[in-house]
């Protein structure tokens, strides 16, 4: 198994490339701004487990503590800091890195315990409410921390507590009598544990895995009855409790615990719980052999999110209370249409499970959504220098939801999610599989990067290098250099591809699933090549059944939209311009000399208008089209949503515009 929490080692990526620029922002602006932020709120000390004013505030989102998830926080920027220290010295991050694992170890109860909520704030009540208080995904995070901390210092000083904390669980949780019948109301410790798994091969953290995940939504599971139903009996409180996220009472679905996984036809809830939840199922299923009907749950439900719940920028959660699924169809871009959520860390989950469902299906179906997410709903994330972020990631703006970022949030997860996916993202590019007894290897190249992969078959060392500045450029030039390994590639190609060569010729290569096998015999002879792929701008349509009735322009994997800095006469969020199937479009290289970027910008030359908002009839329908016939623009400017909200402006944003006949 590739995990791109180990397997990104082997790949250094180009300085100045889009991925090579954020990376760099990463490293001289974002740990260190991240540091200082969790310093700063009291994060940092927490595991001194001493008492702090935040714990006596009432919760931004009831009941959850707005203190709860500090483990995570410290835990996510430990295993990014970690991923980043491995590649290049930072010794500043490296001794804090050294501070807070120290913290960790002292914070530890006798028994293993390891949580900072219910060892300072609520002492006496661990496990008592599994659904809402998220202390095993806090483990799972803490777990992942100690992954990456041991893989950087090649010591158990985190690990070793963190496998006592983990034991512990194995102790409590389980089938048999004596032990609790639960599972977590927030999916993470179950992908953390099979990580865990896989690096010690030690079988009861397998076992609980796979329990968390197969006892999920077991309706009888409890002396018959639901588990959290139980839970919160045994607690004296109402199972029928309403929190701030439930549209009504008993929102199983919102936990992906209605039923069990293997029989939910549609997905649902809380888009990051899904998409963790399925991650750990697609691990689970290379694992082991047999769980056809998880096998048969998990393309279910991807199919229903790609095809019925996904936005064109490769977001996902249309609703923002509970910042999960809507109804199928329901993707109305921003608030003023009645939703739009699309969460970063959603985002980054949906790239989590795309790369492991390509180790167990190599079908670019999973890549190119990889690709969507990653050059649209997670790099927008981020600002150009690293030190502001977005939690929801709209479509469209509106007066209530401008399009902007923020320094910091309260509930932080996605800050220092993207620190973990840009520390890992050489992980994402390409897997790999060197045969040793047959001395020979294959590699297959999912993204295209400017980076250079670097591994051992043997004796010999295989190197395979792209040169390229997409997703500006479709050119990539291919260097495979192996003393005596016969390699073989596989290229993906993309599905909105409308054409691709290989230079020189290559006559013998075969095509599967959308991925271009090139063998050893050919590369042995051509060891430099080119894939080109020409990029030009393309119109998304919207499915008939949202209702939406849009226009997206794209330009390869990257979607575009129009911004109030490039069109600043707009007052509106873009909401009266109406876009024309039928238009001429320019491309434009533009370097930004504030942020050091370069990007495609797109122009529509007369292909655009505004609607004129006030030629109203006096009736609530409409006797004509005048109304879909508006006044023409000379121009409309559009920019990568991932640019979106870097260059200042009145945070006036949109992606897809009407569509005018």
């Amino acid at each position: 198994m590739a995990y791109p929490q180990t397997s990104f080692i082997h790949t250094s990526l180009t300085p100045d490339t889009l991925l090579g620029q954020r990376r760099q922002a990463v490293s001289a602006n974002t740990l260190q701004y991240q540091l200082d932020v969790l310093k700063k709120t009291g994060r940092y000390d927490a595991f001194k487990l001493k008492w702090h004013p935040v714990y006596d505030r009432a919760p931004e989102v009831w009941p959850i503590p707005d203190h709860l998830f500090w483990d995570s926080d410290v835990a996510k920027w430990i295993e990014g800091a970690c991923y980043f220290l491995q590649q290049q010295s930072m010794p500043a991050i490296a001794k804090a890195v050294d501070e807070l694992v120290d913290m960790i170890r002292s914070a530890q109860q006798p028994d293993g315990y390891l949580n900072i909520h219910y060892t300072v704030v609520d002492p006496g009540n661990r496990f008592t409410n599994l659904k809402d208080m998220h202390e095993l995904y806090n483990c799972g995070h803490l777990i992942e921390a100690a992954l990456a901390h041991q893989a950087l210092c090649r010591n158990d000083q985190l690990l070793s507590p963190i496998c006592s904390y983990v034991d512990l669980l194995c102790k409590v949780f389980g089938p048999g009598p004596d032990q609790t019948h639960g599972y977590p109301g927030h999916p993470e410790i179950e992908l953390a544990l099979l990580r865990l798994y896989e690096r010690t091969k030690t079988e009861r953290y397998l076992s609980l895995a796979k329990y968390f995940i197969t006892e999920r939504g077991n309706a009888t599971g409890c002396d018959g009855r639901h588990y959290f139903d139980v839970e919160a009996e045994k607690r004296g409180a109402d199972p029928n409790m309403k929190p701030a996220f439930y549209p009504e009472p008993r929102s199983l679905w919102y936990h992906q615990a209605h039923k069990p996984i293997a029989e939910q036809t549609t997905i649902e809830g809380h888009s990051v719980r899904a998409m963790y939840l399925l991650t750990s199922v697609a691990d689970l299923l290379r694992l082991e052999q047999g769980h056809h009907d998880l096998e048969a749950a998990t393309y279910r439900l991807w199919n229903n999110m790609v095809n019925q719940k996904m936005y064109s920028t490769g977001g996902i959660g249309a609703m923002k209370q509970w910042e999960g699924f809507g109804l199928d169809y329901f993707l109305p871009q921003g608030t003023s249409e009645g939703g739009c959520y699309s969460e970063t860390c959603a985002a980054i989950g949906v790239m989590m499970l795309a790369q492991r469902m390509l180790q167990i299906d190599l079908d670019r179906k999973f890549a190119d959504i990889m690709e969507l997410c990653l050059y649209n709903a997670v790099l927008t994330a981020m600002s150009t220098d690293g030190k502001k972020f977005t939690y929801v990631n709209q479509l469209a703006s509106s007066d209530k939801d401008l399009s902007r970022r923020d320094d910091w949030f309260t509930v932080a997860c996605c800050p220092p999610n993207m620190l973990r996916l840009l520390g890992t993202i050489g992980g994402y590019i390409w897997t790999y599989n060197a045969m040793v007894e047959y001395r020979s290897a294959h590699i297959d190249v999912h993204l295209y990067v400017g980076a250079k992969l670097t591994f051992d078959c043997g004796s010999d060392v295989v190197e395979l290098q792209q040169e390229t500045n997409w997703p500006s450029s479709g050119d990539v030039k291919f260097s495979l250099r192996s003393k005596s390994a016969k390699v073989d590639i596989r290229l993906r190609i993309p599905g909105w591809a409308e054409s691709w060569k290989i230079t020189p010729e290559c006559p013998d290569a075969e095509m599967k699933k959308g991925y271009l096998r090139i063998r050893s015999n050919w590369l042995e002879k051509n060891p430099d090549f080119t894939l080109s792929i020409p990029l030009k701008p393309r119109l998304l349509l919207s499915h008939p059944l949202t209702n939406q009735n849009t226009l997206t322009i794209a330009r390869g994997p990257v979607v575009y939209c129009v911004e109030d800095v490039d069109n600043p006469w707009v007052e509106d969020h873009f909401e009266s311009i109406l876009l024309s199937a039928e238009y001429k479009i320019m491309e434009e290289e533009v370097h930004d000399p504030e942020s050091g970027n370069s990007y495609v910008a797109l122009k529509v030359i007369k292909g655009a208008s505004i609607l004129d908002t006030q030629a109203f009839e006096e009736t609530p329908f409409l006797t004509n089209d005048k109304l879909s016939k508006g006044k023409p623009l000379q121009e409309l400017k559009f920019v990568p949503y991932y640019f979106r909200a870097n260059r200042g402006g009145k945070g006036h944003m949109r992606v897809g515009l009407k569509k005018t006949n």
